[in-house]
């Protein structure tokens, strides 16, 4: 069983191309300045059987097509079993269905801690963008929130589409999507791009009454 806080397809603004976003609910390292802390309340969201998750996942690929899945949240290692779990049914997938998926995965744990404690999951990944945000640092680059975030490739599939990226430092790109009377900004902001957004939103008469980024 795992705790989500929502699933998304398609998502083209948090790796490589069309791919299915998975965030899970629960975080126990609250970065400051998060962008999502509605993400952080481990009794939050909902639980979703592992097999009703992959379910989803084949429908929507069936439906579209995708490139790779992309786990947030939220802390996906906080729910290790759950994220295992996950990782081998999408293995699975891919190999029976001869899919040509990366699996990305965003941690805010130090790299060292997750070696360390979570090798065998590292193996199952194809690309990890791991440390926790640190807003007095310089902004990161592609799908990254600060220098200190490193994209780091773990397979061959990975080195190929992300090995190059590490030091590009794109313009930050968001999608918007309307779920369930909720707007979700998916994607990594630049710094202050949510306070100009809600601004410019104000002046045009919509205030936003509960937002992620805010306590």
């Amino acid at each position: 069983m795992l705790r989500l806080n929502k699933a998304h397809y398609p998502v083209t603004t948090l790796g490589y191309g069309k791919r299915i976003g998975v965030w899970f609910q629960g975080c126990s390292i609250h970065c400051k300045d998060c962008v999502s802390m509605d993400t952080w309340e481990p009794n939050g969201g909902a639980d979703i059987a592992v097999p009703a998750l992959m379910d989803w996942c084949k429908a929507k690929a069936a439906a579209g097509g995708v490139d790779g899945v992309t786990f947030s949240g939220g802390e996906p290692f906080d729910q290790p079993q759950a994220l295992n779990a996950v990782l081998d049914g999408l293995l699975r997938w891919k190999k029976r269905a001869r899919l040509s998926l990366d699996l990305l995965c965003y941690s805010g744990y130090p790299l060292k801690i997750l070696q360390a404690r979570h090798a065998g999951l590292l193996r199952k990944l194809d690309a990890l963008i791991p440390e926790p945000y640190a807003e007095h640092l310089p902004e990161g680059g592609l799908w990254r929130g600060s220098a200190n975030q490193p994209l780091i490739t773990l397979s061959p599939l990975g080195a190929q589409r992300y090995a190059d990226k590490d030091g590009m430092a794109a313009s930050k790109r968001m999608q918007l999507a309307v779920e369930e009377g909720k707007v979700w900004m998916i994607g990594i902001p630049g710094r202050e791009d949510m306070a100009r957004l809600e601004a410019l939103c104000a002046a045009r008469g919509l205030d936003f009454n509960q937002v992620s980024w805010r306590r």
